[in-house]
């Protein structure tokens, strides 16, 4: 009896479950995939965002699913070669709509390119591919390529284009856009002046970034190399952007037999709204705008001529008129909350202006040759005016919200008034001369390079300081009015420099992949009749084995010739005896390329690097100007691991991680000084003498921590999230122009967490529905929101130092940006 009536339940659940099926309501999406040259394609998966099984097209790029009927879904498409698309429906039950899809050759999974494509890229030391699109995803306050490279190297200043790599600090960076070497204005003092990076991220195909260990191809700096290649466009398109720090457009093209193609960009920047929450409040009028253009002519398959071009100018005005600054500790004399109240009058106008034009010429009479000239023109005039003056007042500050005195200064400890002075010029001429070539042969693939330069440079420094307080000037002299520091200085510099390489890539083993690359570089200027021979070398491995790695290792020199900043030291005096800074160079370390969590590609890198530094040239680093003590005083070093790991954390949506430990280390000759005993009576009665030995560079971080993340909603991939963070263990900071007290104040970790929500407001297929529509013929119209600094930390850049007149220092953190929010509409078409 209970069998029978298990059995009728049984039926009764079946027979339920039948009509429920039955009521479910469902509808069809059915049509056409096409290529660009509108021929079908075979075999695209069409599946329903959200689940794992879907339908394949025919032969005839045709297919048919079906779909959920009374609910919102996407369609994705994805083909091997081809960007994957998604397309959005809300449809009624038993309705049937038909649709054709285009794909566009691309990536879809820029990860499985570098895996499966460009082996080239993981022999090489150091070497890391990046996917330029990411930059227009990342939030960032400064946005563009080198946001970037800030996940694998580290960054203190979101107000800043310029980074630090492996020790080393901005001067000692390389950056090329289509083999053509690019420049950044050397006067700037402060993020906040910077304008516009040179790199237009819309114009950019490839990104390879060295970040040591590179071949001797590359110039000669000592930390990293950034190699930009803009886009040789197939047909016309376009983007234009806008937000409430930046606006671009730019359009691209080619010829109907393409022989002809253009790419152009323009930006305009405006930083005031970033500028407004600064902690010196007063009126900014920061502005940057630049045109760039890339056009090539390929009139026959052996030859390809190249122009390229680039108007940048920038301008910054302040009017000053409030700070506020507040430190747990002042001194080492006292822990209460001491604040610092300035009230400024005068202004700041600085200008800087760049201009380059380069030309090319490849000729490749057959497969195995190439040949290439190029000739470009850097110009740079930089223009920098200031006199503001200021009265301040620091000591206890009250923050008892209770009392009528909150937020004043109730115990002043002291009092004074400044004024600084500047009327700064300079100008930078370069005009160079490059042939370099391609041979392969067999096993061996030769690459040589020979360039000529006239560099001039006529440069016009006038600053002066006044310090006073407590009504004394400081230094104090009763008899004359004395300034606290004065720089007036001149210098015409013209000289000429060769510099060039040879190299051979050799494949050692074919059944092992084993490569060989072994170069020299050559450098010789006519400033110190230096002469300097760099042998590099590049070893690379892949072993037969299941798991997917290659074990790579580098050696060589790598030094760098003084340009500029390297010649002038604290009181502006220039010294034309300056040699080059020199450094031996050891690095390996492992690619390896795997499958993880749910199948996704992923790539680990690890490196480890050490690097011998001699003929240094020390500086100390303020906000982002460098400033050397001018002279090759010093021997230093750098040791450290890296490991970065890139993939799909999220499916289709790539993301990285970086991390690096790093230990550097500088020792400045006869950097000695006395400590004094002193008696009842204040008489010095003993010394001794102390040597300051190996201490920290101003780059050094032990630990730094970089992550990319991509993620978007489960059910519509049109809503997405990114996500920026940068973690820097803290960093040392130099009394400027002090021997004794290097290393004598600390900068707290630097931590940014950066957001944005990114929707699709429009995409092509919803565009053509209407043949009126004004966007019908746009690919896609994106809207951001971004939000800077989430955490709202107030990270320091540097410090400002006040002496009074018992010539106690007292020392203030100059912080940067708090929480921000941005937004910002993307269109392509």
């Amino acid at each position: 009896m209970k069998a029978t009536k298990t059995i009728y339940l049984l039926t009764a659940f079946l027979l339920t479950a039948s009509v429920s099926l039955a009521q479910k309501k469902t509808a069809t999406v059915n049509g056409l995939v096409l290529d660009e040259n509108e021929n079908p394609l075979s075999k695209v998966s069409v599946i329903i965002l959200g689940r794992a099984t879907g339908v394949a097209t025919n032969d005839s790029g045709y297919f048919s699913i079906k779909v959920p009927a009374d609910k919102a879904f996407a369609l994705e498409f994805s083909y091997n070669g081809y960007r994957t698309e998604q397309r959005n429906f809300f449809l009624v039950a038993d309705e049937n709509e038909r649709i054709i899809i285009r794909l566009e050759r691309g990536v879809g999974k820029q990860l499985q390119e570098v895996v499966v494509k460009d082996d080239r890229i993981r022999t090489e030391a150091g070497a890391v591919r990046i996917n330029p699109k990411n930059a227009l995803v990342l939030p960032s306050t400064v946005g563009g390529i080198e946001s970037l490279i800030k996940v694998f190297v580290g960054s203190n200043n979101e107000l800043t284009s310029q980074y630090s790599v492996r020790g080393g600090n901005y001067d000692e960076n390389l950056i090329y856009v289509n083999d053509f070497e690019v420049f950044r204005p050397y006067l700037v003092r402060q993020g906040q002046q910077e304008g516009l990076s040179f790199i237009n991220a819309e114009m950019v195909r490839n990104v390879t970034f060295h970040n040591g260990g590179f071949q001797s191809r590359y110039g000669d700096k000592m930390s990293s190399v950034l190699d930009i290649q803009y886009k040789r466009p197939k047909a016309f398109g376009g983007s234009a952007y806008i937000s409430l720090l930046e606006q671009g457009l730019h359009l691209e093209g080619a010829s109907k037999d393409d022989k002809v193609t253009y790419i152009i960009g323009a930006r305009n920047r405006s930083n005031r709204n970033l500028l407004s929450s600064q902690q010196v409040q007063g009126n900014y009028v920061p502005a940057s705008n630049d045109v760039q253009a890339y056009i090539t002519w390929q009139p026959k398959t052996k030859w390809l001529f190249e122009a390229m071009s680039n108007l940048s100018k920038t301008q910054f005005k302040l009017q000053p008129q409030f700070s506020q600054q507040t430190s747990s500790v002042f001194s080492p004399f006292f822990t209460a909350n001491l604040g610092l109240d300035v009230y400024f009058g005068g202004g700041e106008v600085d200008a800087y202006s760049t201009n380059m034009v380069g030309v090319a010429t490849t000729y490749q009479p057959k497969k195995e040759l190439k040949l290439k000239w190029m000739l470009s023109y850097f110009n740079n005039k930089e223009e920098e005016n200031f006199d503001i003056q200021g009265a301040y007042l620091f000591g206890e500050r009250d923050f008892d919200r209770s009392r009528s005195s909150f937020g004043l200064i109730t115990n002043p400890l002291g009092a004074g008034l400044f004024q600084n002075f500047a009327r700064n010029r300079l100008n930078i001429e370069l005009l160079s001369a490059t042939h370099k070539g391609s041979l392969e042969r067999k096993k061996h693939f030769y690459q040589w390079g020979h360039t000529i330069e006239r560099q001039t440079i006529n440069d016009k420094l006038n600053e002066w300081e006044l310090q006073d307080s407590a009504g004394y000037t400081l230094p104090f002299n009763p008899n004359q009015l004395q300034l606290s520091r004065v720089i007036k200085s001149t210098a015409s510099l013209n000289f000429i420099r060769l510099h060039g390489y040879i190299q051979d890539n050799i494949v050692l083993n074919d059944s092992l992949n084993m490569t060989l690359q072994v170069g020299v570089r050559y450098n010789f200027n006519t400033l110190n009749n230096e002469l300097l021979l760099q042998p590099r070398i590049q070893f690379a491995i892949k072993p037969q084995w299941k798991r997917d790695i290659v074990f790579r290792a580098a050696a060589g020199a790598y030094h760098q010739p003084p340009f500029y900043r390297e010649l002038r030291n604290y009181n502006g005096v220039v010294n034309m005896e300056i040699k080059a800074q020199k450094s031996i160079q050891l690095v390996t370390g492992i690619d390896y390329n795997f499958k993880g969590w749910g199948n996704r590609p992923f790539k680990l890198q690890v490196e480890a690097y050490y690097k011998n530094m001699w003929d240094v040239v020390p500086y100390d680093v303020d906000n982002v100007r460098i400033r050397y003590l001018g002279g090759n005083i010093a021997k230093a070093y750098a040791t450290g691991i890296e490991a970065r790991l890139f993939g799909e954390l999220v499916k289709d949506a790539e993301s990285w991680l970086s991390v690096g430990l790093m230990r550097t280390r500088e020792n400045l000759s006869n950097d000695q000084w006395y400590n004094y005993s002193i008696d009842s009576l204040g008489k010095p009665v003993d010394s001794t003498l102390v040597q300051g030995g190996w201490l920290r560079r101003p780059t050094d971080r032990f630990l730094t921590l970089g992550l990319f993340y991509q993620d978007y909603l489960a059910t519509n991939k049109n809503f997405k999230f990114s996500m920026n963070l940068l973690y820097g263990s803290n960093l040392p900071y130099n009394i400027p122009n002090s021997t004794r007290y290097r290393n004598a104040l600390v900068i707290d970790p630097y931590i940014r967490v950066d957001f944005a929500f990114s929707a699709l407001l429009l995409d092509a297929e919803k565009a053509k529905r209407r043949s009126h529509n004004p966007f019908r013929n746009f690919q896609n119209i994106w809207g951001s929101l971004e939000i800077f600094n989430v955490i709202d930390r107030p990270n320091t850049i540097s410090y400002l130092l006040i002496k009074d007149f018992s010539n106690t220092i007292f020392t203030v953190p100059n912080r940067l940006t708090p929480r921000l929010v941005n937004f910002k509409i993307v269109a392509r078409w």
